[in-house]
């Protein structure tokens, strides 16, 4: 890929109050994927990302906890890394605003804007928000609230400094008109400027005397920066900017920054107070700023103080990391708030990622090892009425992709890619290989159809990079070949001919069972609710916590996996016996372990189902009558019993070589009987 220059994108930097929620983790994951694709697509990226430090309300939780400021937030940042470490996110620097060369530019950028003239000394009253960190008059009270987050505010005077907003108002409202493009959404843009801008700017605040945890004010002893003056300049001390002229060669490739991700609770600061410090220091602005919507929980905020939040080291064991991924990624629209939770994630993983996606990667395959010994070979043998379609979404992609993640609509960039999948397991069933492979005379058809699969699957895996590093990698394994650069994705026909796949396909994704989920959701709830109990109450009587505590965080279950037992255990039934046999009937009867491959409808019929599954060397194409129970979609990767030696018979016209056991209910039930531990296919049943 040609090089396309440099690239510099940041998220907010997380507030290290406490353990963070997968609403919070959202914005880092996000930042991963539009990091990632402008890799693949040729850019210098640099990403950064971090913690924000400082401020009276950690002050008090420290107290709370028995520790100074500084052991407290080097705790929660170590959690808060350690979260962007488990998600598999790519940043490439991590900034602490407690960093030492922070700090020391921080105090640097106060005093030459006091020098300047652009900060003044003074004092402050009106009404707190101590959460919040931010001053309020009554009339910008809502009910008598904070207007940001509805707690209770107090009436508060202090010596501060201030920032003359109102000199680059002006100017600010100027560039914002003639650059449409730096507020994103549009919605945000006119909601800033409609709000706040024309209606004219206060001073602001930008050092507080009534605390200490912060970055002092050298030349005035008992002030501290002001919270959003120290964290928001992050963005350039973190790539070597100084305020007396002496930045480093780093700063002058990467700035001005061509992305700040932000949640949009917070684009007041960043497209109003952050331009106007940067417009005082002489610095360009950011290309474009980004507020993107939130992840709610059953459709409300989530809040801790709620007890309503899901915690992504807890998602992460139970769904696997790119699950995790995948759904904050597909769910969360351009400009509307997304949902999440734990029914929810596990539906789209059994819809998108079991079905959709693994079943097709295992089909393919298994389809593959099955009738050319894992063998793929392009023989040429084309069918224009499917080939060609099949060929056009694949190759398309990689345009139809880009131009929605140059508009940074992510969720819409995802439903492209798995539409090349979808088209995928469409060819199958147009095609039908198992019919194919019944005709000798077919044999190059049906290799170049496998072939064709196998291509459609790489270029839409390479796609996937960026969004689900780990599957895509993993795919490209089983398929034997490497990911490819997004410079080769409009070519179809790239997959080496001959090339031999592997011959035990893994499972990227196991369908979940939905009792199993709700169980485990109960148990999180419980042990959220358990450790905000146990947790001391502070001085006003609300529970507190300390980062870290067993809020959010799961214990292994007696299984290991972390999973509970079915907490509603099936009534015992009692069945009509059967005539006793003896040991000599039993022994004519051979139960071995199956594997199924690939499964479909009969058609035509309403009950069965046709599996190919594998019993050793051998596969066996067994009907079923359990349409009515499972998919075939939910069969597929299955390890089973079977009774292998039944006479072969015809059921609705289809040859069945054996029998699936299944359990059955009082009510008709059916469930498949599946041995307790992973045995492979062929093990004996005795």
């Amino acid at each position: 890929m040609e090089n396309k220059g440099k690239y510099y994108i940041t998220t907010a930097i997380a507030y290290t109050s406490g353990k963070p929620h997968i609403g919070n983790n959202y914005e880092i994951v996000l930042a991963d994927s539009i990091a990632r694709f402008k890799r693949k697509e040729g850019y210098d990226v640099f990403f950064q990302t971090g913690t924000d430090e400082h401020g009276q309300k950690i002050e008090l939780k420290a107290q709370e906890a028995g520790v100074t400021p500084k052991e407290f937030v080097d705790k929660v940042a170590g959690i808060i890394q350690g979260m962007c470490d488990l998600l598999n996110t790519s940043y490439d620097k991590f900034i602490r605003t407690t960093d030492q060369n922070h700090e020391r530019q921080v105090q640097k950028i106060f005093k030459r804007l006091y020098d300047q003239g652009d900060i003044y000394k003074g004092a402050y009253e009106g009404m707190y928000c101590t959460p919040c960190e931010s001053f309020w008059t009554e009339s910008q009270l809502v009910d008598g609230k904070c207007p940001d987050c509805g707690r209770e505010v107090k009436p508060a005077k202090e010596e501060a400094y201030f920032f003359r907003m109102s000199k680059y108002a002006d100017k600010l409202i100027k560039h914002i008109n003639e650059h449409p493009e730096f507020i994103q959404p549009v919605s945000r843009k006119n909601e800033m400027m409609n709000n706040f801008l024309l209606p004219g700017l206060q001073d602001l605040c930008v050092s507080r005397t009534s605390f200490k945890w912060g970055v002092p004010v050298d030349f005035d002893p008992g002030h501290v920066v002001y919270v959003w003056l120290d964290a928001l300049t992050n963005y350039i001390t973190g790539i070597g900017y100084d305020a007396e002229g002496d930045s480093s060669e780093q700063y002058k490739k990467l700035w001005p920054a061509d992305l700040h991700l932000i949640g949009k609770d917070i684009i007041r600061f960043h497209t109003i107070y952050w331009p106007i410090f940067l417009m005082a220091l002489d610095e360009p602005l950011p290309k474009q700023v980004f507020g993107h919507p939130w992840l709610l929980m059953n459709s409300g905020k989530m809040s801790k103080s709620k007890g309503n939040v899901i915690y992504v080291d807890a998602l992460a064991d139970f769904f696997g990391v790119d699950a995790v991924r995948y759904y904050v990624l597909h769910e969360m629209p351009f400009e509307n708030d997304g949902n999440a939770t734990w029914e929810l994630i596990a539906e789209r993983t059994n819809s998108d990622l079991a079905n959709t996606l693994g079943n097709l990667v295992n089909r393919t395959i298994s389809m593959s090892n099955k009738y050319f010994g894992g063998v793929v070979a392009d023989k040429g043998a084309e069918d224009a009425a499917f080939d060609q379609d099949l060929k056009a979404v694949a190759i398309g992609a990689y345009e139809r992709v880009a131009e929605k993640m140059a508009d940074l609509r992510v969720a819409d960039a995802l439903t492209e890619i798995f539409a090349i999948f979808k088209r995928c397991n469409k060819y199958i069933d147009e095609t039908e290989p198992w019919v194919l492979a019944k005709d000798e005379a077919k044999s190059d058809r049906l290799s170049t159809v496998l072939y064709n699969l196998v291509e459609g699957i790489m270029i839409g895996a390479s796609l996937l990079q960026p969004f689900m590093p780990e599957t895509s990698e993993k795919i490209a394994a089983q398929l034997n070949t490497k990911l490819r650069e997004f410079d080769k994705l409009k070519e179809f026909g790239l997959y080496e001919s001959g090339n031999k796949v592997t011959d035990k396909p893994e499972i990227l994704f196991a369908r979940l069972d939905m009792k199993e989920v709700a169980a485990k959701d109960q148990e999180m709830a419980e042990a959220m609710e358990a450790a905000k109990a146990a947790q001391p109450a502070d001085k006003n009587g609300n529970q507190t916590g300390t980062p870290g505590t067993a809020q959010g965080q799961q214990d292994k279950g007696s299984d290991g996996q972390g999973g509970a037992g079915n907490p509603e255990a099936a009534q015992p039934i009692d069945i009509e016996p059967k005539p006793e046999i003896t040991y000599d009937d039993f022994a004519k009867l051979q139960f071995q372990v199956g594997e199924i491959i690939a499964c479909e409808a009969v058609p035509k019929s309403k009950k069965l189902l046709c599996s190919q599954v594998r019993v050793g060397s051998q596969v066996k194409q067994i009907v079923s009558g359990i349409k009515a129970h499972y998919t075939p979609e939910e069969m597929v990767g299955k390890k089973v019993m079977v009774l292998v030696n039944l006479k072969p018979a015809k059921l609705a016209g289809v040859l069945s070589e054996g029998m699936l056991l299944c359990a059955e209910d009082a009510e008709g039930n059916l469930a498949l009987v599946k041995p307790e531990k992973d045995m492979p296919a062929g093990a004996e049943i005795a």
